[in-house]
Order: C-alpha cells, then sequence, then structure tokens
C-alpha cells in the first residue's frame, strides 16, 4: 500500500479533476446551500464514493455533523480521506454501495460522480440501498454525468467538454482518452431518465438541482 497519502495529495487529486469537470467545487456548494436551507440538527450522513473526503471535509467545517460515514470501494481513496478528515466524528468503510446494509440511519446521502459508473440494474441497486439507509423524509444528492436526449446533443456536449479539458491544461491525447471513455467505462443516462429511475426507487420528492455541460444535480426525498 502507498505511505504518500497526505493533504498535499489530496489537494492535488481535486486539483486534476477541476481539469476535468467543470464548476467541480460549485458542485459541493450546491449541496451546502441546500443542507443550510433544511436548517438540520445533529446531521447524520453518508457519503457514497467519498474519494478524497472532500464532501465530508465541507461539511464538517461548516454543520453540526453527529455521524459522518465515508465509504468507498478503493483504499487508497479512504486512506486519503482519513488524512483529510481525521476527526472522531467521521467513520471509513471499504464497500460497494450496492452492498450497503444499513436502514434509515442517515439524514443526508450524497453522491458525487458515482451512478454513472452503473449499468441501468446496478444503478437501480445503488440507489435502493441508499434510499434504505435514509430516516423518513431524508435527502439524497447526486452529482453526475448525464447523456444528452440526441445523437446530435451528444456530439455537440462532448466537444464543449473537451474545448473545456484543453482550456484548463490537458494535452489533446489526455482529453481525447477521456472522451473515449462515454458510454465504455461509464454509462451515463438523461436527465429524465435519472428523474424517472428516483421516482422508481420510491423518492416522494425529485428535482433537478442543478446543470453544467454534461454533469447534472438532482435533489430527491424519501
Amino acid at each position: 500500500m502507498k505511505q504518500n497519502s497526505t493533504p498535499f495529495d489530496v489537494a492535488e487529486y481535486d486539483r486534476q479533476i477541476k481539469k476535468t469537470l467543470p464548476f467541480y467545487e460549485e458542485m459541493f456548494q450546491q449541496i451546502v446551500d441546500i443542507v443550510k436551507i433544511l436548517n438540520l440538527q445533529s446531521l447524520r450522513w453518508l457519503d457514497v464514493g467519498c474519494g478524497t473526503g472532500k464532501m465530508a471535509r465541507t461539511a464538517l467545517d461548516i454543520f453540526e455533523i453527529e455521524k459522518m460515514m465515508c465509504i468507498d470501494v478503493e483504499e487508497e481513496m479512504l486512506d486519503k480521506a482519513r488524512m483529510f478528515c481525521n476527526d472522531e466524528k467521521v467513520e471509513f468503510l471499504q464497500c460497494d454501495v450496492r452492498k450497503l446494509s444499513y436502514q434509515e440511519m442517515f439524514d443526508i446521502v450524497t453522491a458525487i460522480q458515482v451512478n454513472h459508473y452503473f449499468k441501468k440494474e446496478e444503478r437501480m441497486t445503488a440507489i435502493k440501498k441508499c434510499y434504505s439507509t435514509l430516516k423518513d423524509d431524508g435527502i439524497y444528492i447526486s452529482f453526475e454525468n448525464f447523456a444528452p436526449d440526441s445523437d446530435e446533443g451528444t456530439r455537440l456536449y462532448l466537444e464543449r467538454w473537451k474545448r473545456f479539458q484543453i482550456a484548463n491544461g490537458k494535452t489533446e491525447e489526455e482529453v481525447a482518452s477521456h472522451i473515449k471513455r462515454y458510454g465504455q467505462s461509464y454509462f451515463p443516462i438523461s436527465i429524465s431518465e435519472s428523474i424517472r429511475l428516483l421516482k422508481d426507487c420510491g423518492f416522494r420528492m425529485v428535482e433537478i438541482l442543478w446543470v453544467s455541460y454534461m454533469q447534472v444535480g438532482i435533489l430527491a426525498r424519501k
């Protein structure tokens, strides 16, 4: 196992993400805004696919957190998150979201850039697991890549995303490799399909929270 997981590594990792995802920081701000409006106290929060722990660190710095559960399938990511979120309120678990066993435990579940890695049935399983972990009236917020509704729209949006990445310092080869993964390594669905899927999983309220380039934020309530 690598021993170089440090706050510097976390910052560098996030800098690299910003070269790929437009308005990456804005995703976290959107979540903060919603949670502030809800004015929830003593939050129990599950962050799925926690990565370097950016969501957990943001929440700990702003809100009254009773318990923050961070899960990720990659131990290396959890190592980074542990360094970034060294707090007794945070628990870390190497786990696939589709195998979660918690029931009605959390006020908030966040899933940032996670669901589009699942094919349709896997995605439904993952979302149902998140739904089961929420208390009544709990909220679920996801940010993920989405698929435009037409082939023409897909070509246009991918070209725009390509130009964003090049403008932010990635090479033509890096961008081409990333764009090639669309529909191969990750499996986005349309915004309307995402909304329908969340409703099919049981959420009583589903709303678009934010859209930019080929990323969408969706808010749902149990």
